[in-house]
């Protein structure tokens, strides 16, 4: 097994859960976003991906650290990495922690959703052509409350 993760090279088209999918030029780098079947979105920015439930709630994050909904708050599980194994090392993200990641959450969607609204984003391709995906991403997008909510559980259902 490799001991170290590698950038993705084209993580529109690996990203095949998300049934309904686009990928848009927009600084930093090219994002990613998209929906599961059962509409669950998911947003990959350059450095971090945000996971949310079909209603909208934050159920997962990937950067630096992973991060999952556990009854409504955050947990972060950080690697460790021994001669023997890789442990996943849980931390409950106090109030402050939380909100702080809450904010920066909103903050890159707020940007997202800045670009979208001002006609600034690039589309570069998207799943399936010639489908709503562009104006169902405008939609989920523009609905999204400016506090992000956490779900309950990290999973999809």
């Amino acid at each position: 097994m490799a001991r170290q993760e590698n950038a993705r090279e084209d993580l529109f088209a690996e990203s095949t859960a998300l049934v309904e999918r686009a990928e848009i030029a927009f600084k930093p780098g090219p994002i990613v976003i998209g929906f599961r079947a059962c509409g669950a979105a998911s947003v990959y920015f350059v450095g971090i991906a945000y996971h949310f439930d079909s209603g909208g709630r934050l159920r997962r994050a990937y950067g630096d650290r992973l991060f999952k909904a556990d009854r409504g708050r955050l947990a972060s599980l950080q690697r460790r990495r021994t001669d023997n194994e890789v442990q996943l090392v849980r931390h409950d993200l106090d109030d402050a922690e939380m909100a702080q990641f809450l904010a920066h959450t909103a903050k890159m969607l707020g940007m997202l959703k800045r670009g979208f609204s001002k006609g600034a984003v690039k589309w570069l391709r998207e799943v399936p052509e010639g489908g709503r995906v562009r104006e169902r991403i405008a939609e989920w997008l523009m609905g999204l409350p400016d506090r992000i909510e956490v779900a309950q559980s990290p999973r999809v259902g």
